[in-house]
């Protein structure tokens, strides 16, 4: 009898492959720290992923270029603290682990060490094969993440779809199965047609994680800051966003002002 994933104390990599084999949706979400990495804990996703784009919701910055190592071990150990169930992975930042391989496993091991996550994620296919194969060598899972690739903004210029065209469609499709093969547990496919994932999706044995990729990958990521509607404004196609908290904190903010204003607040029984 197959036991689903809301049965389970503490999900591993190896719950997360047995999820992709009985059919069963995996669910990811950002968590940057210990508040919110409770509560999303909390819910039931499977896969927490402290991301890069740390850089964005939490720092303000344009892009996820500037998040440094020490950054990503600070939010990280916070979201392991508050996590009872999750998987917890962590993305290895821009410039800590492209082009040399001791250096990416030098990454890994302190992200692992320092702050107690589960697994790290990396982007890129076979520019990165050597990388990710002296991670793996270490014992430290690895998830990996093709299409659009953030850290690498600059190349691409945009934001925009990838693998539209055959050349580049049959390149991931490639990578994925490197990917696949060389021991990594799962792999991200972000902004991609619906039909390129599930060709990968059927082609490879690891799970999917998609985000702007359709209904064919094995799991779905999206930024939490979204999801709530924090952010205001950004609103992609494959955003779906599930409350507007952005109002609601306005709103309970502007309150809170008019009574300290008011001379109500604090009252008599909020007073000792």
């Amino acid at each position: 009898m197959s036991v689903h994933s809301s049965d389970i104390k503490r999900v591993t990599t190896h719950i997360i492959q047995e999820m992709k084999t009985r059919g069963e949706k995996i669910s990811c979400l950002t968590a940057y720290d210990y508040s919110m990495a409770g509560i999303v804990d909390a819910a039931g996703v499977e896969l927490i992923l402290v991301g890069d784009s740390a850089s964005n919701v939490m720092a303000g910055h344009e892009t996820t270029l500037p998040i440094t190592i020490d950054q990503m071990i600070y939010h990280a150990s916070s979201v392991v603290r508050a996590v009872k169930r999750a998987l917890v992975v962590v993305d290895l930042p821009f410039g800590s682990y492209q082009g040399n391989s001791g250096e990416a496993l030098r990454s890994a091991i302190r992200i692992m060490k320092e702050s107690g996550a589960h697994a790290v994620k990396l982007e890129g296919g076979l520019e990165i094969k050597e990388s990710v194969v002296r991670i793996l060598s270490a014992g430290v899972p690895v998830m990996g993440h093709l299409g659009l690739t953030p850290q690498s903004i600059y190349k691409f210029g945009t934001y925009s779809v990838r693998a539209k065209e055959e050349v580049e469609a049959k390149k991931l499709l490639e990578d994925a199965k490197m990917l696949d093969e060389i021991g990594c547990f799962s792999v991200v496919l972000e902004k991609i047609p619906s039909a390129l994932t599930k060709l990968v999706s059927e082609s490879i044995a690891i799970p999917t994680v998609g985000i702007g990729a359709g209904p064919h990958a094995d799991g779905q990521i999206l930024v939490i800051h979204d999801v709530l509607g924090i952010n205001k404004g950004f609103k992609p196609r494959f955003l779906r966003q599930y409350a507007n908290l952005n109002d609601i904190m306005n709103e309970a903010i502007t309150n809170y002002i008019k009574d300290v204003k008011g001379k109500s607040f604090p009252n008599e029984k909020e007073s000792y």
